[in-house]
C-alpha cells in the first residue's frame, strides 16, 4: 500500500470493463485517474500506485517546500546544477526551450533569480504517470493532475471529454462554481490547464517587468491542447502576458498548425476573452 493518503474505488461490471476511481495527494494536491479497466482489481490498484511514483519522485526533488530539496539546497547555493540529479539539468533545459518557444514570457527564474519550474514540473511528472498507466493496459481514463485535466484517447464516456472550466475564485468561496464546460470529443485536444491567483494569489510573475513584478493584468487563463506540459506552460506564460496573450496564442497558431493551443482570459471586471478557435469547443 501507498504511505501517501491515498483513496481507491472499484466497480466490476457483468461484462465489459469494470469502472475504477483513484486519488493520492502529492505535491501539495490531489492527483486523479478514474476510468475503466479489464485488469483486476488488485492489477488496477498497483497500477496506480506505480504511476504515482514519477510524481512523488518529482516532488522529492524539486519542491521548494521541502528544505533538503535538491532545488531548495540549489536555491540556497549550496550546491550548484552539476551537483544536483540530473533530471535537473534536463528540467533546466526544457524551461530554457519553453522560455524561447513563448518569447520569454514563461520563465523558470524568480524575482529572487532563483530557479522554479513549478510551472512546468507538475505536468510533467503527470504526464509520465499517464504513460505508466498506458502501458500497465489501463488506456480509458481521465486524469487530473490538481485541476490540470488529460484525457487519454481510449476513454469512453462522453462525461470523460466534457470538462468544466471553474470560475476565478476560491473554490471554497460562495460564489464558486462552473464558469463554462469545454468537450474535447473528437477533436485534436486532450488537455486543459488553467492559472489564476483565485487559490494561490498572485503568484505568477511577468518576466518582463521591473523586478519581475507579480502579473495583474489578468485573474484567470485556460489553455487547451494536444498534450499536458504544452497546456500547462502557455496557461503560465499567457497570464504573465495579460490581455496581449491572445494575439500571441493566434500567432503562434498560425506558425503552428499542427500543435495549436485553444486559449480563454478572463479580466478582473469580467471581460472574456479568447483565442477564434476556443469557441467551437464549449460545451453544447
Amino acid at each position: 500500500m501507498s504511505e501517501f493518503e491515498t483513496q481507491f474505488h472499484f466497480a466490476p461490471a457483468e461484462s465489459g470493463a469494470a469502472r475504477f476511481a483513484f486519488a493520492e495527494a502529492a505535491m501539495g494536491t490531489v492527483f486523479v485517474f478514474q476510468g475503466g479497466t479489464t485488469l483486476t482489481e488488485e492489477q488496477t490498484q498497483q497500477a496506480c500506485l506505480a504511476a504515482m511514483r514519477p510524481i512523488h519522485e518529482a516532488d522529492q526533488t524539486f519542491s521548494l517546500y521541502k528544505p533538503e530539496s535538491p532545488l531548495s539546497r540549489l536555491a540556497r547555493g549550496e550546491i550548484s546544477v552539476a551537483q544536483c540529479p540530473e533530471v535537473v539539468s534536463k528540467i533546466w533545459d526544457e524551461c530554457e526551450d519553453w522560455e524561447r518557444t513563448t518569447d520569454g514570457w514563461f520563465s523558470a527564474f524568480t524575482p529572487q533569480h532563483t530557479f522554479d519550474p513549478s510551472g512546468l514540473v507538475k505536468t510533467w511528472a503527470a504526464h509520465s504517470a499517464a504513460d505508466a498507466l498506458l502501458a500497465a493496459g489501463i488506456t480509458d481514463f481521465s486524469m487530473n493532475a490538481g485541476g490540470d485535466i488529460w484525457v487519454a484517447d481510449g476513454a469512453s464516456r462522453p462525461s470523460d471529454w466534457r470538462i468544466a472550466i471553474s470560475k476565478p475564485v476560491s473554490i471554497a468561496g460562495a460564489d464558486s462554481g462552473v464558469l463554462t464546460a469545454v468537450d474535447l470529443a473528437g477533436t485534436e485536444y486532450r488537455a486543459v490547464c488553467t492559472s489564476g491567483s483565485a487559490e494561490r494569489g498572485q503568484h505568477i510573475w511577468d518576466p518582463k517587468a521591473p523586478e519581475r513584478a507579480s502579473a495583474t493584468e489578468l485573474v484567470q487563463v485556460s489553455v487547451i491542447a494536444k498534450d499536458l506540459v504544452t497546456a500547462d506552460v502557455w496557461a503560465t506564460a499567457a497570464f504573465a502576458h495579460g490581455s496581449r496573450c491572445i494575439k500571441q496564442a493566434e500567432d503562434h497558431n498560425a506558425a503552428n498548425t499542427e500543435n495549436k493551443i485553444q486559449v480563454m482570459a478572463v479580466f478582473p471586471d469580467g471581460n472574456i476573452w479568447a483565442t477564434s478557435g476556443f469557441e467551437t469547443l464549449v460545451a453544447r
